[in-house]
């Protein structure tokens, strides 16, 4: 491959990307206000499910332990 072969290859693929991001729609402040409170509040309630079930798991486990 020649030298301006590549440099026209890398060329096309540098406006290929910035017609791609021009594509890119940003969301407004409100949105991204509302959606990170969502993210937030699912990680939280997800994490607590995840934390009750490892306690439970553990103390029956210990239940079934002691019972030996």
């Amino acid at each position: 491959m020649s030298e301006k072969s590549q440099k026209t290859q890398k060329k096309n693929w540098f406006k290929g990307l910035n017609a791609e991001f021009k594509k890119i729609i940003w969301p407004d402040k409100q949105t991204l206000v509302k959606e990170t409170a969502a993210v937030v509040s699912v990680s939280v309630v997800l994490g607590a499910i995840i934390a009750l079930v490892d306690f439970l798991a553990q103390h029956g486990i210990d239940i079934l332990v002691n019972l030996g």
